[in-house]
Parts: C-alpha cells; sequence; structure tokens
C-alpha cells in the first residue's frame, strides 16, 4: 500500500528545493546589495554634489569679493568718482578685462553708473541689499535670479573710500550661468552614472554576491576619498564582467568629476587673472596675521616668492616696520588705513589696508601701489625746469642789458655799438648751441637719431676726435697723446656719434688741466666682448659728492660753472655709450685728474 493510498503528504524534490532555494538567496542577496549599493550611491551623489556645490560657489565668492575689494581700492576709482563720464569708461574697462557687470552707487545707495543696462534701469530707485550692508560696513554679497530670464547672478559689493570717507560702492556682478551649467551637468553624470552603476550591480550579484560585495567596499572606499577631495583616486582591481564594468564606469564618472572641476578651476581662476597680472601688489593676510594670498606684484616689491611668503607671517615678509604699522592701525582701528611708506631699496610705496569679513574671520586686503616712478619723473621734471631755467637766465639777463645799453645811445657810437652786437650774437649762438643739444639729446634718448653701426679699427674711431682738438691743447701748453696697443680688435660703433663723445671728453679735460699737464686716450680690449676706452688727464679733479650726478643734464660741479658750456655734454655722450650697449664711468679725485672710461662693443667673430 502505497502512501497515496493512505493519504500521507507527498515528499518535496530535494533538486527542485535547493535550485528554488539558491535562486530566493541569490535575489535576496542581490536585493540586499542591490539596496545597500543604491544608498551608498545615492548618499556619495548628494554628498558629491554638494561638495562641488558648496566648493564652487564659495570659491566664486570669496575671489568676487577679494576682485570687487582690490578694485574698489585702486586710485584710479576714486579719482573718477566724481566725474561720471570717466567713471563709467573706467567701468567698462574693468568689466571688459574680468568678464563681470560693475555698477557704482553713490554714498546713498543710489545708482552713479553701470555696465549693464538692465540693472541701471532696474535699480535706479532702489537700493540692492548687498550695496546697503557695503554701506554699513559689512561684506555685501547676494545671489538672485532675474525673473525674466532665469539667470542667477552673484552679486558683492565693497565702500569706496576717498580721503577716509565712504563716497560710495562698488558692485561686481558675477554671472552664475558657466557655474549652474556645470553643476547641472555633474549632477546629469551623476544620476546617469549612479543608475547605470546600480542596474549593473543588481544584475551581476546574482552570480556574485561575495565579488560585489568587495566590490561595494571599494566603491564606498573611493567614494569616500573622492568627496574628501582625493579626485584622482579610482577602482584599480575590477573583474572583466559585469562588476568590472561598474568599476570602468565609476572610474570614468570619477574622470568626468574631475575634468568638470578642472573646467569649473580653469573658470575662477580667470577671476583671479587681473588681480594677478596687476601691477599693484595684493596681499590678503587672515586674523592670524599669516599671508594667505600674494600676487606677482607684491611679490615684485618685496623681492620675495610666492612659496616663501604664504602661510608666513606678514611682519616676516614685508621686513618693514611702517608697513606693519599700517595693518597694526588697521587692526586696531577696524577701518581702512592707508600711508606712503619709503622701503629700503628706495622704493616710494601707497600702502592700503582694508578689513575683510568672511565670516567670524576677519582678515585684511593689503594693497602696495607703487609710487616710485612718478616720484622719480616728477624730480626729473622739477629739475629740467629749474636748469633750464637756470641756464636762459644768463644770456638772457647778458641781451636784455645790451639791448638797454644800446637803446640808452650805444648806437650813437658805431664802435661800441659792434661790440655790444658781438657780444648779442655770442650770447644768442649761446643759447642756440643749448637748444641744438637739448634736441639732440631728446633725439637719442627716444631713438629718433638711429645708429649708423660699421665695422672699424679703435684707431679709425678715436684718432680723429684727438687730432681735431690737438691745437686747442697745444695753445694750453697741454700733452695730448694716443695710446692704443697693437692687435686691438675692431669695434662696431656709429664712427661720428663716438668721435663726439671721444671730443666732449677731452674738450672738457683740456678746460679743467693746467698749463704743463698732460691728457692720454687709450684703449683695450679687456673683456671678451667689448673694448674699454679710457680718458686720463692731470687736471683739477672733481669733487666726490659730484661724481654720482656728473653725467646729469645740465648739472655742473662748482668747477665746471666757471669753465662755461650747457652742462649737456656728459648727459649726451651717457646715452650714445648707452645705446651702443656699452657703460660709462669716471673715477676722479680732487686735485689729482680724472679718468672717464666707456666701452664699445667688438666685431663678433668670424
Amino acid at each position: 500500500m502505497s502512501t497515496k493510498d493512505v493519504g500521507l503528504p507527498a515528499q518535496r524534490n530535494p533538486v527542485l528545493f535547493r535550485m528554488l532555494h539558491s535562486r530566493r538567496v541569490r535575489w535576496r542577496t542581490a536585493f540586499s546589495y542591490a539596496v545597500v549599493i543604491i544608498v551608498v550611491m545615492t548618499l556619495m551623489t548628494v554628498a558629491i554634489l554638494r561638495f562641488f556645490n558648496q566648493r564652487m560657489l564659495a570659491t566664486v565668492t570669496a575671489r568676487a569679493q577679494t576682485q570687487v575689494a582690490a578694485m574698489a581700492d585702486m586710485p584710479e576709482l576714486s579719482a573718477a568718482w566724481d566725474d561720471p563720464v570717466a567713471l563709467a569708461g573706467l567701468l567698462r574697462a574693468w568689466s571688459t578685462v574680468s568678464g563681470t557687470g560693475l555698477t557704482a552707487f553713490d554714498a546713498d545707495g543710489l545708482l552713479l553708473a553701470s555696465t549693464n543696462p538692465a540693472h541701471a534701469t532696474a535699480e535706479a530707485s532702489i537700493t540692492p541689499p548687498e550695496v546697503r550692508d557695503a554701506l554699513a560696513g559689512e561684506l555685501g554679497s547676494s545671489l538672485r535670479v532675474d525673473a525674466a530670464t532665469g539667470a542667477a547672478t552673484l552679486f558683492t559689493a565693497h565702500a569706496v573710500h576717498a580721503d577716509g570717507d565712504v563716497v560710495g560702492v562698488l558692485r561686481l556682478g558675477f554671472p552664475t550661468a558657466t557655474v549652474a551649467a556645470t553643476q547641472r551637468t555633474l549632477q546629469r553624470m551623476l544620476l546617469i552614472a549612479t543608475s547605470l552603476a546600480t542596474l549593473a550591480i543588481v544584475g551581476v550579484m546574482v552570480f556574485q554576491a561575495e565579488r560585489a560585495a568587495r566590490t561595494v567596499r571599494q566603491l564606498t572606499d573611493v567614494a569616500e576619498r573622492i568627496t574628501g577631495g582625493e579626485l584622482g583616486a579610482r577602482i584599480i582591481s575590477y573583474s572583466s564582467g559585469e562588476i568590472g564594468q561598474l568599476a570602468r564606469a565609476f572610474n570614468r564618472m570619477a574622470s568626468n568629476l574631475e575634468n568638470l572641476l578642472r573646467k569649473s578651476e580653469q573658470e575662477t581662476d580667470r577671476l583671479n587673472t587681473v588681480m594677478y597680472a596687476m601691477n599693484d601688489g595684493v596681499l590678503i593676510v587672515n586674523k592670524l596675521g599669516k599671508v594667505e594670498l600674494i600676487n606677482r606684484g607684491a611679490t615684485r616689491l618685496l623681492n620675495t616668492a610666492e612659496a616663501n611668503a604664504l602661510n608666513q607671517s606678514f611682519v616676516q615678509v614685508v621686513r618693514d616696520h611702517r608697513i606693519v604699522e599700517v595693518w597694526q592701525h588697521s587692526k586696531a582701528n577696524a577701518g581702512q588705513e592707508s600711508d606712503i611708506v619709503e622701503i629700503n631699496n628706495n622704493r616710494s610705496l601707497q600702502i592700503v589696508v582694508t578689513p575683510l569679513l568672511r565670516g567670524a574671520d576677519r582678515g585684511h586686503l593689503v594693497i602696495m601701489h607703487d609710487l616710485t616712478r612718478i616720484r622719480q619723473l616728477q624730480t626729473i621734471r622739477q629739475d629740467f625746469v629749474s636748469n633750464v631755467s637756470h641756464e636762459l637766465r644768463t644770456p638772457l639777463a647778458a641781451l636784455r642789458a645790451l639791448v638797454e645799453t644800446l637803446r640808452d645811445g650805444a648806437l650813437e657810437d658805431p664802435p661800441a655799438a659792434q661790440r655790444f652786437l658781438d657780444r648779442m650774437e655770442s650770447e644768442v649762438d649761446a643759447l642756440t648751441q643749448m637748444v641744438q643739444e637739448l634736441l639732440e639729446l631728446s633725439r637719442i634718448e627716444s631713438g629718433q637719431a638711429p645708429l649708423r653701426l660699421q665695422a672699424v679699427t679703435v684707431a679709425e674711431t678715436l684718432r680723429p676726435g684727438v687730432e681735431r682738438l690737438r691745437m686747442q691743447a697745444e695753445r694750453a701748453n697741454i700733452h695730448l697723446s694716443l695710446d692704443l696697443p697693437p692687435g686691438l680688435p675692431q669695434v662696431v660703433v656709429d664712427v661720428d656719434r663716438v668721435q663726439q663723445v671721444v671730443t666732449n671728453l677731452v674738450h672738457n679735460a683740456i678746460k679743467f688741466t693746467p698749463p704743463d699737464g698732460y691728457i692720454t686716450v687709450s684703449a683695450v680690449a679687456d673683456h671678451p666682448d667689448m673694448v674699454t676706452v679710457a680718458v686720463r688727464d692731470s687736471g683739477v679733479g672733481i669733487p666726490s659728492q659730484d661724481l654720482e650726478r656728473i653725467f646729469e643734464r645740465f648739472y655742473k660741479a662748482d668747477r665746471a660753472r666757471a669753465g662755461g658750456g650747457t652742462g649737456l655734454g656728459l648727459a649726451i655722450a651717457k646715452h650714445i655709450i648707452h645705446a651702443h650697449e656699452g657703460e660709462i664711468r669716471v673715477e676722479s679725485e680732487q686735485g689729482k685728474g680724472s679718468c672717464f672710461y666707456f666701452t664699445l662693443p667688438q666685431r663678433a667673430a668670424d
């Protein structure tokens, strides 16, 4: 009798049971792993998106705040503030360079000028919140979306100071379209990659649960490393199946993320271009007194390197107590401080220190404007006017006296009148010579008198200038000689110009060498590519305090004022030698004579 006959339950098929149980286990395992992977990938996606969004927005905001602060403190802005046309032109120029929109508001928050006509119309009578914050002494920043276009713009504002007072606000508008597009692309890439990875894992886990678990752990580790900023992290070990495809897809996603971030950083780096291209020095100092940022202009002015300045004490970087005092006053007063200081390499700097507010971290923006060249030009202009006035005063006074004498009756005495006319002609000739030498010096300095270079011997260059003055030296009972050793190389010079130099130097030597003295013109090839010429005399010498200025235009040592001349000969000689890429210098001791040296370029070897 069978079990069927007695109604007992049938036995379950063991093979079918194991197959069904195995499938249920695999599906449960696959489902479990799928849930884990979905959660991990979702968290990773959210974390990465949040990380990149926050990082990009924070970077753009910080760069924009630094840029608008640097622009607001530029002297050009303060100078053009009261001139609407100049202000609008300046804003347009800066906007073109920086690729941002710029708007100026007055101290009451009313719009003065804008590079964006839409902003000029919409904000003509409304003070934006970031402008109000800047006027209140705070760091103005706002992100707004245009209702019509849907475009988002990051606005940062900074107060503009003039003579210590707030005269208005400069606002920078940075369009975030590029950043937003990057974020959207990043989201799509992450969603696509996450979806593909999840689908691949669900299919693979049915057959490779353990390997999938290992891959999940590796994925989690790499995701955490990427979230922590290690964008180069990749999955290294993977199989050739679906798990391998998942790993490759994840690596491609990581590579795409890295490329997207690199592009985003390139966009933000463009904001740095304006600051790093500035000739003015710019530093950012944090609340601990450490240098967080320094541009190329500041490293040049402070004679340091960026690597040696970053994260170092501001005091050690600037190495000047007056600059440190301006910074300390700004810290103590919580306001902008400025001063003009002379640093140890004879540079004149305008230092402007402005507090920066970044949350609870109060730092300072330090701007260094180099005034050295401006002051040098002012000094040159003042000296030039003074010297020309001095040199013109004597002949003009003499001409005036002669004219008055002729008017008073000297015309009735023909011999006397002729003498006065001869003197007037002499004074006019002196004035004409001065004007001609000034014009010649101007042409040489401006490059309008090109050199006619040719390869000649040293003797052909020096001998004509010496022989031209030999009779004058003999009349003064002075021995004039030319000493040239054999074998001197040829030089490449403008012969007429160099002879002018020799004539000027020998003529000066004759004027200030007493009778029975000597003047020697010599040359020696003491450098691989230059020939050095020396004009040595046994004259009265030059006072030591005059040696550094003897080549300045119109400058005359006391000994030379009695000897006449325009005071331009040595200045012309200096510029002629410099045009030949040579050097000219003088050695002298009062009462023991002088020696002028200048170098000429040798002809290159064939």
